[in-house]
């Protein structure tokens, strides 16, 4: 059974674990804590005005993130949506769950625009974005609120309609 909630400060270590483990190992993205320090201070980082952090527990251990940073301006940017190994794919639904809860909440909180950097090797993530109605975006037209992530060299942009 999995579980989606808002982050709390007891799952740091196993968020900065899961989260390295995946860019690091998995995908030989070279990032460290170090070029993360959000990570460390999820709260005043991620859960500011509309913005959240999302985890999937399962027998309370992360297997999986996302989070909305509220730039103002009607923009969310997606930021750390990562899912173990293990529980990828269609059998568990996490990342649908989570980028759904992610884009329900900024619909309510006015957000007219969700924007995300990512990698070209993360071909599946790309995928899953473009079947959920992201479309491709050249760097230069992201809004300037938008908060770049030096690794990232793909850019998506989802137009959303708010929710009253």
């Amino acid at each position: 059974m999995i579980h989606i909630q808002s982050f709390e400060n007891q799952y740091t270590d196993q968020v900065v674990d899961l989260i390295l483990t995946i860019q690091q190992k998995e995908f030989q993205v070279p990032i460290t804590i170090n070029e993360q320090q959000d990570l460390l201070d999820i709260p005043n980082f991620y859960q500011q005005n509309h913005g959240d952090f999302w985890l999937a527990l399962h027998e309370n251990q992360v297997v999986g993130s996302i989070a909305l940073i509220d730039c103002g301006e009607n923009v969310g940017a997606i930021r750390k949506m990562f899912v173990k190994k293990e529980f990828r794919g269609k059998e568990f639904g996490i990342a649908q769950k989570l980028l759904d809860i992610l884009t329900n909440e900024a619909q309510k909180a006015g957000m007219t625009n969700l924007y995300l950097g990512t990698l070209e090797r993360l071909q599946a993530a790309i995928r899953f974005y473009i079947r959920n109605g992201f479309e491709a975006i050249e760097k230069q037209n992201i809004p300037s609120v938008f908060p770049f992530m030096a690794v990232d060299t793909h850019f998506f942009e989802k137009n959303i309609h708010p929710i009253s």
